[in-house]
């Protein structure tokens, strides 16, 4: 795809600057909004391809920015805050973000975000009707109309909360998925001794579709906030 169109929301200027910079360098087209309300009104005018928000803006919360322009756009949101809280973090993210970056961040950790979320787009975007009932990514396979599982063409043995759990990370691939929206999906409540059941299923399905469970190839743990879905950078949709 082309490079996209990139909306910085920052109010502090030396890191509004730094962030510019380095899109200006790297060729993305970007504008930029100081504030909560320019962010909604910038998003609507421009219609940017991936937002970089900051939560601790001058007008309005950041994650009430999140909820407003979820009501109408599904463009990806990245966040960039202080705030390195897991319950900010979590906030951000049931609020409809796709991904937290914490301050202070490197430029290659920037860049790295926006490649995972540019990979995703990619891939929505590449993605057809007639297509949509098999998921690959690189050695993996669902099948979602027989509910068949293969890594490496060898088929797995899933229990069906492991393939429920496979299937919500695989059609979100490239974001993370909260704790909160697993379990709401998968048993359909948040209870606190919840998250143990589900950290020892996803402990099960890393051993079955992990050839290095300490080195995961396809399922990424953000502690204390979720999961993510890893885009294998050779995988392809068939």
């Amino acid at each position: 795809m082309n490079k996209p169109m990139i909306l910085v929301v920052e109010d502090d200027h030396a890191v509004r600057n730094l962030i510019t910079t380095t899109l200006e360098l790297k060729q993305y087209k970007f504008h930029t909004a100081e504030t909560g309300g320019q962010a909604v009104l910038e998003t609507a005018s421009q219609k940017p391809d991936i937002i970089l928000l900051d939560l601790g803006l001058p007008d309005l919360d950041g994650v009430e920015v999140i909820r407003k322009v979820r009501s109408w756009s599904n463009v990806p949101i990245i966040v960039i805050s202080a705030r390195n809280d897991d319950h900010d973090k979590i906030e951000a993210l049931d609020a409809g973000a796709d991904d937290y970056l914490t301050k202070p961040f490197s430029v290659d950790e920037l860049l790295a975000r926006l490649r995972v979320t540019l990979r995703r787009l990619s891939y929505i975007q590449n993605s057809h009707p007639a297509e949509e009932s098999v998921f690959v990514n690189g050695d993996l396979k669902i099948d979602y109309t027989s509910g068949c599982v293969f890594v490496e063409d060898r088929e797995l043995h899933l229990t069906p909360i492991e393939y429920k759990l496979l299937c919500l990370l695989a059609k979100n691939v490239g974001k993370v998925l909260t704790h909160t929206y697993l379990l709401r999906e998968v048993w359909g409540s948040v209870l606190e001794t919840d998250i143990a059941s589900l950290r020892v299923f996803m402990a099960t399905l890393r051993k079955k579709i992990e050839t290095d469970t300490v080195h995961p190839k396809y399922i990424q743990t953000h502690v204390g906030v979720g999961y993510r879905m890893i885009q294998v950078s050779d995988s392809s949709v068939s």
